[in-house]
């Protein structure tokens, strides 16, 4: 990892690119396509916050931020959060700090926006990315979200 890591919007001219981006073979059925995530971020608009991770001008990775959602999708918005929805580090490119980047840079971003926590879910298992979350800081909630487990970051 270089002190060059910067995010950027998805456009026309770096589409091809990002939808190109994929996380290694075993690790397929953790995380969606990023052409799947830029599908979701182009129906929900207002709250979809899709962005490339590169370092300098390498392409290592996606995210994308779900931001002020209501979590209980019963339409009482009491239940608001906002937080990491994908993660996607480009196969070959694990264990270099980015990930840790793309969590840092979503907290940075709920921050400013005046959100207090940052909620994800992940895949439970040994194969899964609990002991990633859970080491940079994450406490599980005991809640889930379908089949995912639902963890929160405090950002004080």
């Amino acid at each position: 990892m270089t002190t060059a890591l910067r995010l950027e919007k998805i456009t026309a001219d770096n589409f091809d690119a990002a939808i190109g981006l994929t996380v290694r073979p075993d690790q397929e059925h953790l995380v969606a396509p990023v052409l799947k995530s830029l599908a979701e971020a182009y129906v929900h608009p207002d709250t979809a916050w899709p962005r490339l991770i590169l370092d300098g001008d390498r392409l290592v990775g996606f995210l994308m931020a779900f931001l002020d959602i209501d979590f209980a999708g019963d339409g009482t918005g009491t239940d608001i959060r906002s937080g990491l929805w994908r993660l996607n580090i480009a196969a070959g490119e694990q264990g270099r700090g980015y990930g840790r980047f793309a969590v840092e840079s979503v907290a940075a971003e709920i921050r400013r926006r005046g959100g207090t926590r940052l909620t994800t879910t992940w895949h439970p298992g040994e194969d899964g990315p609990e002991g990633f979350y859970l080491g940079l800081g994450f406490r599980q909630t005991g809640e889930t979200s379908g089949d995912q487990t639902v963890g929160e970051l405090e950002l004080g």
